[in-house]
């Protein structure tokens, strides 16, 4: 069985980096993957994969990690100076970040129109 765990950027934007880089880890080693409603900066994303590195043993086999941007290009003009103004009051959290274990995200695809979660089957494992 897959868990899909929402969680929504309020709940650890007031953490430090550090604070949601952990709290983002853990619930992946629960063997959950996260869909979080928004982004990490791009420091943050290099500071978890390189926790995520050192992590890494026979129980925890890391993380796999995409992030959906709202696709800019499409936006008419009054649209794009309404993102903009977000962006610069709301720091620019727009998007989707999906992590998950590892050891049940074997991939993760994305296009312009979907998002394909490749996971394993881990019953086929045990025999």
């Amino acid at each position: 069985m897959v868990t899909l765990q929402l969680l929504p950027y309020t709940a650890i934007e007031n953490l430090s980096s550090i604070g949601r880089i952990k709290k983002l880890l853990s619930i992946a080693k629960e063997n959950k993957i996260v869909l979080l409603q928004g982004r990490l900066r791009k420091e943050e994303e290099i500071e978890l994969i390189k926790t995520t590195m050192e992590e890494i043993n026979k129980e925890f086999k890391g993380i796999e990690l995409a992030v959906i941007h709202p696709s800019l290009s499409q936006l008419t003009g009054f649209q794009k100076l309404k993102n903009d103004v977000f962006s610069t009051l709301l720091g620019d959290r727009q998007g989707l970040t999906i992590i998950g274990p590892a050891s049940v995200v074997k991939a993760i695809k994305k296009d312009p129109n979907k998002i394909e979660l490749l996971t394993s089957d881990r019953r086929k494992r045990g025999r």
